[in-house]
């Protein structure tokens, strides 16, 4: 594990859940200021933090209080690299519908619905493993 905090896991699902259904309805409405404002939860997620992610504060102040304790933890450097993967998409696609390029919209909130969905429905996030691979073909520094 790295040095960043743990998180309890059911909080990114949980999050990728509610994900999911915003992306659904941006792309059945094409309401694109959903989209922004879905955007701007990834920028919180990856920039400032998981802690303080809208569906982060939901899942600690509604759900989590109504489920077992878990001792079960999982780094959030992972978690947070797949926010700024997300929130990359989203940037596009609100970019796109706002700019009357629907088809770069649908398609990169396809792409974040399609990767919030499989952690949403199979607990498979695909920005960490995304993550993980790219720390285990990185190079570090210091290392020969």
């Amino acid at each position: 594990m790295s040095a960043s905090p743990a998180v309890d896991p059911r909080g990114p699902r949980f999050a990728a859940a509610v994900t999911t259904v915003v992306l659904a309805v941006v792309l059945v409405t094409g309401w694109w200021p959903l989209l922004a404002a879905q955007t701007v939860v990834f920028a919180i997620g990856a920039f400032v933090g998981l802690r303080p992610a809208p569906y982060s504060v939901l899942y600690r102040l509604l759900v989590a209080p109504r489920l077992r304790p878990t001792t079960e933890r999982e780094d959030a450097a992972p978690l947070r690299f797949a926010q700024a993967v997300g929130f990359v998409f989203a940037l596009v696609g609100t970019v796109g519908y706002a700019s009357g390029l629907t088809t770069v919209g649908i398609v990169a909130t396809a792409f974040a619905l399609f990767a919030a969905f499989l952690n949403a429905a199979f607990n498979f996030c695909l920005g960490c493993e995304a993550y993980l691979l790219l720390r285990r073909f990185t190079p570090r520094a210091g290392q020969a």
